[in-house]
């Protein structure tokens, strides 16, 4: 049966209202806009649904059945369409971000808290993970966007400087170099160094900064979680470096940080999409009040900053 939504809206509206001139002057139609619905319904159906005299209808036993079915689907019509206008406007669905650890843990967490405060009818996902595997999320389309250190530059990705993460030196809080207001790269080179795996972008950056400073260095130890190695340092079995985001998840102990020099170095964090990308609506909000931030400058722990340039 080839019905219309129109149809079947228009024969709703005069069997509530029990007559085709309430009906018409509730939809703001003419009476033989609705007439003429009505009739094609009634064509296309194949019955007669309303019995007409010159004062009001009444539904025949057919359209009693066809009234209750029709309001069925002019009300999933109208009620999936609000569902639609909510979506588009971003205030429902699911905002699937990818993010290295620390900072899912550190950077946004407040965020968050202010987006789902203005949008509660949408969730957020979050996939942590290790630089090329948040990449990755983003290729293949599990996320929306990340948040993230990018090493080699892709065509098939877009990205926007976000945040600038300064390195500090990590130290036991016994350690000699805890004495100083600074530690250099080459004072750290002469300690037992622990660091993170050879996948971590920490670990690409330290590894080029040790180069840059004219040292080299075999770590002591290494491991993969950045607790981890907050607790060997703070066993006393060497030094470290993180970038400031990252030293809230070192975890409890006696450690230290200090300002890192000779070089300072900095970590960059992006905001990257998959290119020729167009974003769900609610994501795109959520990309809206990182800028918001980041304009307003709203305070991020010590030793990161917005890039506002």
């Amino acid at each position: 049966m080839d019905t219309s939504l129109r149809q079947l809206a228009a024969y709703v509206a005069v069997a509530q209202a029990g007559g085709f001139t309430a009906a018409a002057a509730r939809l703001r139609v003419s009476q033989s806009t609705l007439s003429r619905a009505v009739s094609d319904l009634e064509r296309v159906l194949g019955v007669r649904l309303l019995e007409r005299d010159t004062r009001n209808v009444q539904l025949t036993a057919a359209g009693r059945e066809t009234l209750r079915v029709a309001e069925q689907i002019v009300d999933a019509h109208r009620s999936g369409m609000k569902q639609l206008r909510r979506y588009l406007l971003g205030e429902s669905g699911v905002v699937a971000m990818a993010t290295l650890p620390s900072v899912a843990a550190v950077l946004l967490p407040r965020l968050i808290s202010a987006f789902r405060g203005r949008r509660p009818g949408v969730s957020v996902r979050i996939m942590d993970g290790l630089e090329r595997a948040v990449l990755g999320k983003v290729l293949n389309g599990d996320a929306d966007f990340a948040v993230t250190t990018v090493g080699a530059a892709s065509d098939r990705l877009e990205h926007r400087p976000l945040i600038r993460d300064r390195f500090r030196a990590v130290l036991p809080e016994s350690h000699p170099l805890a004495d100083r207001d600074e530690v250099t790269w080459e004072d750290l080179a002469a300690q037992p160094f622990l660091a993170v795996g050879p996948e971590s972008s920490v670990r690409r950056l330290t590894d080029a900064a040790f180069e840059q400073a004219g040292a080299v260095v075999a770590p002591a130890a290494e491991a993969g979680n950045v607790a981890t190695v907050g607790g060997l340092v703070a066993a006393g079995l060497g030094v470290s470096a993180m970038p400031a985001l990252v030293l809230p998840l070192l975890g409890p102990g006696h450690v230290v940080h200090r300002t890192l020099v000779g070089p300072a170095v900095e970590r960059r964090l992006d905001i990257v999409v998959r290119a020729r990308r167009t974003l769900p609506p609610a994501a795109a909000a959520f990309l809206d009040l990182l800028d918001e931030a980041r304009t307003e400058g709203r305070e991020v722990p010590e030793g990161a900053a917005w890039i506002t340039h």
